[in-house]
Formats: C-alpha cells, sequence, structure tokens
C-alpha cells in the first residue's frame, strides 16, 4: 500500500510537471539546422529530480541534447525492498520528449560521456542508459552476491522504466551489445510488457554451459586457413617459450605493481592471457589484421610473441588490478550465465598446465559461488516461444556468437541477422542490404516513428538522425568478456 501511495504521489508531481512542460523542452532546429533543445518553460531536469530516489550527480554539455549523470535509489532486493537500498548511475541523453526513447546497457559500468547507440541514431530519440549492479559505483555496501542475479538486474530496468515512462511516454526500446546484449534479452524475459522493442547485439547463449563444442567447430573454421595457422602457431609459441617470456612478465608486475592472488600465481595468469590470444583476434580483429600477426612464430623473437600476446590478450587482464573491476561479470557467468570451455588441437597437451580456466577462479575466494544450470535454458526456451518485436545481431567472425539466440513457432515479427565479415563490433549498419533495410524499418516501426513510405517499403528505411562522429563513434575497449 505504501509503494502504491508513493507512486501516486510521483505522478502527481510529475503530471504537474508535463502540463507545463510538453513543447518547453522539444529540440528546435537553429539557424544552422541543428537541433537544441528549448528550456524556456519548466526544465526537464527539474522533471527529472522531481521524481522520488533521483538525484543529479553532473550535467554536460552536448550540441542538441540535454546530458545527465544521475543517481536512482535502487532496492538491493526487489523481493525485499526494505531491506536495503543503493545508488545506481544511469544517465540521460535527452533530445525530446516528444521522441521515442531506447534503454541501453552494456552490461557493466556506464559510461559519464555523451554517446549514442546505433537504434538511437536511427530513431533519432533519447536515450537512457544504465549501470549494471555491483559495478562500482553501482554496488550495495556491504555487498551481498546473492542479490546479483539476473532477475534483480531486469528489475533495476524495470523500476527505471517505471519511474521515466511518465515523462518520456512516447514508445521505447531496449538495445545493449554483448553482455548488454543479454541484459536486454533478460529484461524482456522479466518484463515483456515494457518495451515496445528489443535489439540485441552479440548476445551469447550458452544454453547448456558443458557443452562448448560450438565454439571448437568456430575456430576450426573462422577467417582463412592461412590466418588460422598463423595464430595457432604464435599461441602455441608463446607457451614453449613459457619459461623466458615468464621471466619478462616478472620484471613487467614488479615494475607495476602487478599481484596475482586471486587468481593464483603468475604462471596461471600467464597462460589464461595466452590461451585468450586466438580468441581475442577474433573478437575484436578482422581478417586484415593478420598480416599484423607474426608470419613465423619459430624465428620470431621473443619481443615479438610477447608483443602480439600483449597487444591481443593484455597481460595485465589476469593480475589482481586488472581483474577486479569484472568481479561481477565473473560472478554471473559462475551462478548463472555460463561461460566457454574450448579446445586447443594444435597445442601438445604437455604445454597446457592449466587449460581455460572457469569463471571461479577471478573471483576472490571469500565470494562463494553456486551455478544455477537451469537459468539460461529457461531464457532460450522463453525466447523461443515468447519472442515478440526482438532483433538479433551477430557478427559472422565472433567467437561470442557461436551460441546465439534462436527463434522458435512461437516468435513473432523477431529476427536474427549476421553481418558478414563482421567481429563483436557487428551491427545493423553492417548487415546485407535487405536484412538492413528490414532491420532499421523494423526498429523505427517499433519505435512508432517509421513514415508511410517505410511502413509501405521497408528499403526506404534509413535512420532519422544524421551520423555523429563524437556522439556515434564506437570506442572500442580491448576486453575479452562478452
Amino acid at each position: 500500500m505504501r509503494k502504491t501511495l508513493r507512486w501516486l504521489l510521483s505522478l502527481v508531481v510529475l503530471i504537474g510537471t508535463v502540463s507545463t512542460a510538453g513543447a518547453a523542452t522539444a529540440a528546435q532546429p537553429d539557424a544552422a539546422g541543428t537541433n537544441v533543445v528549448n528550456d524556456d518553460a519548466a526544465d526537464i531536469k527539474d522533471r527529472l529530480l522531481a521524481i522520488p530516489g533521483m538525484s543529479l550527480i553532473e550535467e554536460k554539455p552536448y550540441t542538441g541534447y540535454r546530458f545527465f549523470v544521475l543517481n536512482y535509489t535502487q532496492p538491493v532486493d526487489h523481493r525485499k525492498p526494505s531491506k536495503g537500498t543503493f545508488q545506481q548511475r544511469i544517465t540521460v541523453l535527452h533530445k525530446d520528449t516528444a521522441r521515442p526513447t531506447v534503454f541501453y546497457t552494456g552490461g557493466y559500468n556506464v559510461s559519464t560521456t555523451p554517446s549514442r547507440r546505433e537504434p538511437t541514431q536511427i530513431v533519432d530519440g533519447n536515450q537512457v542508459s544504465m549501470e549494471y549492479r555491483y559495478f562500482t559505483p553501482s554496488r550495495p555496501a556491504p555487498a551481498d552476491w546473492t542479490k546479483l542475479d539476473i532477475w534483480q538486474a531486469a528489475s533495476d530496468q524495470h523500476r527505471i522504466f517505471k519511474a521515466l515512462k511518465p515523462v518520456y511516454d512516447k514508445k521505447w526500446v531496449s538495445t545493449g551489445g554483448s553482455k548488454g546484449g543479454m541484459t536486454a534479452t533478460y529484461f524482456e524475459r522479466f518484463y515483456p510488457r515494457d518495451m515496445d522493442g528489443v535489439v540485441a547485439y552479440v548476445a551469447p547463449n550458452d544454453v547448456v554451459n558443458k557443452e562448448d563444442s560450438a565454439y571448437d567447430r568456430f575456430f576450426a573454421k573462422v577467417g582463412t586457413k592461412e590466418c588460422r595457422t598463423r595464430l595457432n602457431a604464435v599461441q602455441r609459441e608463446a607457451l614453449v617459450r613459457r619459461t623466458s617470456l615468464e621471466k619478462k612478465y616478472k620484471e613487467v608486475a614488479a615494475a607495476e605493481g602487478y599481484t596475482f592472488n586471486t587468481v593464483g600465481s603468475l604462471d596461471k595468469a600467464y597462460e589464461a592471457v595466452v590461451l585468450d590470444y586466438v580468441w581475442g583476434f577474433w573478437q575484436y580483429g578482422t581478417l586484415a589484421g593478420c598480416d599484423e600477426i607474426p608470419a613465423d612464430a619459430k624465428n620470431a623473437t621473443d619481443d615479438e610473441i610477447w608483443t602480439s600476446v600483449d597487444t591481443i590478450s593484455g597481460f595485465s587482464f589476469y593480475t589482481d588490478q586488472g581483474l577486479e573491476p569484472y568481479t561481477p561479470y565473473y560472478y554471473q557467468a559462475g551462478t548463472q550465465l555460463g561461460a566457454p570451455t574450448i579446445g586447443f588441437p594444435h597445442i601438445e597437451k604437455k604445454l597446457i598446465r592449466y587449460g581455460y580456466q572457469p569463471p571461479r577462479n577471478f573471483v576472490p575466494r571469500d565470494i562463494s559461488m553456486k551455478f544455477q544450470p537451469g537459468v539460461m535454458h529457461d531464457v532460450d526456451a522463453w525466447v523461443k516461444r515468447n519472442a515478440n518485436q526482438m532483433l538479433f545481431v551477430y557478427g559472422q567472425n565472433d567467437p561470442w556468437g557461436a551460441e546465439p539466440f534462436h527463434l522458435g513457432k512461437g516468435a513473432r515479427d523477431s529476427y536474427v541477422f549476421t553481418a558478414p565479415g563482421m567481429n563483436h563490433g557487428a551491427n545493423v549498419a553492417g548487415l546485407v542490404a535487405d536484412q538492413k533495410a528490414l532491420a532499421t524499418a523494423r526498429i523505427l516501426e517499433w519505435a512508432g516513428v517509421a513514415s508511410a513510405a517505410v511502413q509501405e517499403n521497408p528499403d526506404k528505411a534509413k535512420p532519422l538522425a544524421k551520423y555523429d562522429s563524437k556522439l556515434d563513434k564506437r570506442k572500442v575497449e580491448r576486453q575479452l568478456r562478452p
């Protein structure tokens, strides 16, 4: 009853604000034709801060938009909201309350720099971005790790959506890439009535955690034989030269202050980095990048082998300092999401001491973990039976796409497309022409902004906002998590 009264009170505040804001917050073209936000009446910031639990961290200027970094009070446990709260960071890229809104999460930390995801550009709308729970600083203190699961995170999104919907009352489309694509899918599974469409990019779908042969089949045929041979040779050579290269690793670790308490030893960290090498190349590299891989690994210098592995995998990652920001991801991978296990047929068994290590090895031992094998099966089955207005986009050369989502007979107005030659950065723009047009048209339709011409002929569909090199350029973060 208390929650109902609080929600009604917040609606009264917001209704009063909406009645005076309307056109006042609309983006209007200036003399140069650039959309700028008109705030002559009630300010959008005041409307956002009128939402119970919302507070301002900072506002950053960007031409044609208002960009806010905010905190929103969330319950640690949505099933027992009286048992404590935490502050969750979100950002709002405000265009116009008359435009649709895209709800984005990357599944990790939220960027506090203004940026626009592809669906936001396509629909020329607002964008709300959410930091995933337990990624600092959006972490309860003390942290009860049992409350880090996909339902709790989906409930975070649901609650943010319900809070912002009275302000942004047009259509909403959720999106995310990689773990963010997974997150958008889980949100739809648990709250299917919230969003008007879902665009999930490069979302892994590890239904049966113990069965990962799809990844082995992927690495046996990806790219060209020449490129695979080069990569495999460098990876093997890094293990052959383990003694000499680990000496260099120790020197680097001492100079940088790296420690290895979580993974257990420098030797374990070294092998983990090396075994990530081929995966890392295909996740973020391109076939053309094979020219930069040493062509003759056996005769390459130690520095050449080290540099190639370090550039792609990163010897700093499996240190305590490198792993710490990703503890929430590895916790989830080891409790619900699953994680790939791959073979290395090109490397003699005697050279591999630990193999592809499980998530448990990358989470501090004082955090308990128990895997729940039915969680991903539930999501997978739900998508097959119930997907409605969902689009999945994968990259042909992306290892994470080896286990994708599939649609079943119950799916409606939903699609799975693969961008040829693309990696973990696959997007709608990289699809073949007919799929690109169809995907763009469906996103516009779901967002409620498809023109009559597009509704009649999807081939006419194009993004409504012009490309902005600062807002739309993706900065590739070379981390090998999804």
